[in-house]
């Protein structure tokens, strides 16, 4: 007996159930950590570790500042570097400020839906810098965090190992031998660096040795900055912490090492665990106190004035656009805004949260009283934990540029500010709150998209993030108020100093609320899913596509796709499902501002069945609408597009066109357009050219990105037919635009009585045609694998590109297709795939040449 199979659906559900596995890891991993410091500070009162936070030094603040900024600075510095491994040029102020801007975002959230990398992406994408050149420098930072990381943890273990074997329970010898591996491996980095002169294949990219000035440097600016920040937190130690600064720089790297590893959002509780328990000689009050005034000024600081940088940027904008002399601002800093919005927004649902569950100041609560009733403060307090939680939830909203979120979370940050003010007199935190609103107002123009709240669903890693966060919330009220003994009625008391009553009914109320909006939203049926498009979409389609200026959304109408449709009817997006990925043709067809709507839509409904969102043969111009899903964009060859009215027959340049046309008039060829109307007698005919082709090059018909010979398809298009001696010998079927932008053709056959150069004599007559009727370009169609990047930086991909173009006639000739194309004299245009990256890479590229065959044993027979 045979296993039974699983349908596509339940296959997909299957998947779909493999993406909590991460989030869930991560989710434990912090629930671990929570219970270790639970335990550990079991004994501690948080009036105690305040006392502590407040008794730091002025002098040893101001220290910690001027380490954090210099720290800062050398970061950028890694982008320096990055950049000049590219051989790429870029004044320094832009350098500065998006590394800025990346790091103090990047170190504070650290997942992925708002990390350093995305906005990095988005302000060097501005610059002209590709996806492939971002990716490298977002790598070749992490690779020099971790060589930093390794040089200082291994001279800590070789030049500490007591301190090594005292924290790690190690002996000595394997505290030296760890020491010796870490340095070892640094050294070899080194000398690869600096000797080695080809290039290393590692998971599909081509790593160039970045030479000795680049890779000594990377390697001494990464120990400077982890030192630089290490001393951040040894300059904040209270004076009973009797540890050398070497010793203690082995410890940091540890916990950082740990944040990492946990992926814990910023690391929060991972680090602080670590260095609580590799630091049994400092008191445990003491050294929360610095380690809380640690993230305040390597965190926070950053954080604050990242925002006030990017928000004083944007105000730039703002009035740029008002005088019309600051257009520049604008395009600089808009790409980012529902990155960084989204994020502040994140953090201030998290802060809003984390002051509902800690003590107000004695005595900003007694002032309030002698001015407010208690029914007011009680309302507040509650109020501004509920505030805190919508924030959580609408911050992605706020990501995917949803403008209904934007108005609510202008609202509720003004609910949240005098939540702050009423409940205790919370200035600092009515601030920040102040300044999230302030970015929000500034960017309103990146907020667009008229979608329902309630249709965006959440992602693992989401729900991952929003439980943590509440979580941790509840762990610190219940750590700040365990010295109150427990009882029901409490939950009844209402009074000035009643604080761990209100911090009892704002937990549960968020709980409750949070737990019953996210099942609300991960058990909501999903919208149906489209199937192959029936006459009533074709229709609909068909509308559409008469006022599209790109040819290729005439693909929609071959009947083989499914079409998703916006909910205003005013754009779709084609698609087809092969493998695991989920395959858009082209860009979305119809109104721009419904495109965004669509590629967030078809990203969702990939991710639920567990598959890769998957956009085919991508303009250029459309790539940053692509980037906020996280994709990446692979070069695929390149369009030619012939301006039509440029084009002749004269000149010396054309004089070989010139022959084959006046050939192929000699050889009683003629010319003539046929409307749809007067296909169908023709098809018998057609028929029989299209058979004979196909058999004299032993293929089948193609699929998706191109039509296949049916009746019911070529009647829908003009036909442009060549005769000779009365009878059909060639022909192909037009694609059309409406607005007349662009004129191409779809299927191209021609039989064995067609006169010699009779492909020639179509496209040269389709040209002189399409001029005289007002088309503005015609389409040759791509050239795959053309303009695929040479450079040795280029990544794998395109080197194996570049060799199957020059070398794969055997399969398909690459070479002599843009040889003929360019005899026209074309524009070419790139065309571009947008995946996921990494290792889904080379399924996703196998799934679309299946699909584009129509299937995989005709892919293998090809």
């Amino acid at each position: 007996m045979s296993a039974p199979r699983l349908t596509a659906g339940e296959l997909g559900e299957e998947r779909g159930r493999w993406r909590w596995a991460g989030p869930l890891a991560a989710l434990l991993i912090f629930t671990a950590v929570v219970l270790i410091l639970h335990r550990q500070l079991a004994h501690l009162h948080v009036k105690s570790v305040l006392e502590h936070l407040h008794a730091i030094p002025r002098r040893q603040v101001l220290a910690a500042l001027g380490f954090t900024a210099a720290s800062y600075w050398l970061l950028s510095n890694y982008d320096v570097l990055a950049l000049a491994y590219l051989r790429r040029a870029m004044p320094y102020p832009r350098i500065l400020f998006t590394s800025f801007i990346a790091y103090s975002f990047g170190h504070t959230l650290g997942f992925s839906a708002f990390t350093g990398a995305a906005i990095r992406f988005r302000l060097y994408a501005t610059a002209g810098v590709s996806a492939i050149d971002v990716a490298t420098i977002t790598a070749f930072c992490s690779l020099s965090l971790g060589i930093g990381l390794a040089t200082i943890a291994g001279l800590s273990l070789f030049l500490s190992p007591t301190h090594a074997t005292q924290i790690l329970h190690l002996h000595r010898n394997w505290s030296l031998l760890a020491g010796l591996v870490l340095l070892g491996a640094v050294a070899l980095y080194a000398l690869w660096a600096t000797l080695a002169r080809g290039t290393l294949e590692l998971r599909g990219w081509a790593l160039r040795a970045p030479g000795a000035g680049i890779g000594l440097a990377q390697l001494a600016l990464s120990v400077a900055d982890l030192s630089l920040s290490s001393a951040v937190l040894w300059s904040l130690l209270p004076a009973e912490a009797h540890i050398g600064f070497v010793p203690f720089l082995g410890t940091y790297a540890l916990a950082v090492i740990a944040g990492i590893v946990s992926h814990v959002p910023g690391g929060v509780g991972v680090f602080e665990a670590v260095m609580l328990l590799t630091l049994p000689g400092v008191p445990a009050d003491a050294l929360l106190g610095s380690l809380l005034a640690y993230r305040a000024v390597y965190y926070l600081v950053p954080l604050v004035f990242g925002t006030l940088l990017f928000g004083s940027k944007e105000l730039a904008a703002q009035r740029g656009r008002v005088l019309r002399a600051q257009e520049l601002a604008s395009v600089y800093i808009a790409p980012v805004v529902p990155q960084v919005a989204g994020a502040l927004t994140f953090l201030a649902g998290a802060l809003l949260l984390f002051s509902g569950a800690t003590p107000a100041i004695e005595e900003r609560l007694a002032f309030l009283d002698r001015f407010l009733p208690l029914a007011v403060l009680e309302v507040s307090h509650l109020a501004g934990s509920i505030i805190g939680l919508g924030l959580l939830v609408l911050s992605r909203a706020i990501f995917r540029r949803v403008e209904a979120a934007y108005h609510i979370i202008v609202w509720l940050l003004i609910g949240g500010i005098f939540a702050s003010l009423l409940k205790g007199l919370d200035f600092e935190e009515a601030t920040l709150l102040a300044l999230v609103l302030g970015v929000l107002v500034l960017g309103r123009r990146a907020f667009y998209r008229p979608t329902a709240i309630l249709s965006e669903r959440f992602t693992p890693v989401w729900v991952a993030s929003i439980v943590g966060v509440v979580a941790l919330a509840v762990w610190l009220g219940v750590l700040s108020y365990r010295h109150v003994a427990y009882s029901h009625e409490l939950w009844w008391t209402f009074a000035l100093d009643g604080n761990a009553p209100r911090m009892l009914r704002a937990s549960l109320s968020i709980v409750v609320l949070g737990t019953a909006y996210v099942l609300l939203n991960v058990l909501r049926p999903a919208r149906p899913e489209p199937a192959v498009a029936g006459a009533e979409e074709l229709a609909r389609a068909r509308l559409l596509i008469e006022q599209c200026d790109n040819t290729l959304s005439n693909a929609a109408l071959t009947g083989d796709k499914r079409l998703l449709f916006n909910e205003a009817g005013s754009a779709f997006v084609m698609y087809q499902i092969a493998g695991r990925s989920w395959i858009a043709l082209g860009d979305p067809v119809g109104a721009r501002e419904g495109a965004e709507e669509l590629v967030w839509r078809l990203r969702e409904m990939s991710d639920h069945h567990g598959c890769d969102t998957v956009f085919y043969q991508v303009c250029a111009d459309r790539l940053a609408l692509y980037v906020d899903l996280g994709l990446a964009a692979l070069k695929i060859g390149e369009e030619a597009r012939v301006p039509l009215e440029k084009f002749s027959l004269e000149g010396g340049a054309r004089a070989d066109l010139r022959q084959a046309h006046r050939r192929a008039q000699r050889d009683g060829a003629s010319f003539e357009v046929v409307p749809p109307a007067a296909v169908a007698p023709l098809l018998p005919a057609l028929r029989r050219v299209s058979d004979a082709w196909l058999s004299s090059k032993s293929t089948g018909e193609k699929r998706f990105s191109v039509g296949a010979f049916s009746p019911q398809y070529l009647a829908q298009f003009p036909v442009a037919l060549v005769r000779a001696e009365g009878a059909p010998v060639a022909f192909a079927n037009l694609w059309t635009t409406g607005t007349r932008a662009e004129l191409s053709v779809d299927l191209m056959r021609f039989g064995p009585e067609a006169p010699r150069g009779a492909m020639d004599y179509l496209f040269i007559e389709l040209m002189l045609w399409g001029q005289r009727a007002g088309y503005r370009h015609f389409n040759l169609g791509m050239a795959p694998l053309s303009g695929l990047e040479a450079h040795p930086l280029a990544p794998a991909w395109h080197r194996v590109g570049n060799f199957i173009f020059r070398h794969g006639e055997h399969f398909y000739n690459f070479e002599g297709l843009r040889r003929y194309k360019a005899k026209f004299d074309p524009v070419w245009e790139p065309r571009y795939l947008v995946a996921r990256g990494g290792i889904a890479l080379p399924r996703v590229l196998i799934d679309v040449s299946t699909l584009i065959a129509g299937g995989m044993k005709e892919l293998f027979a090809r």
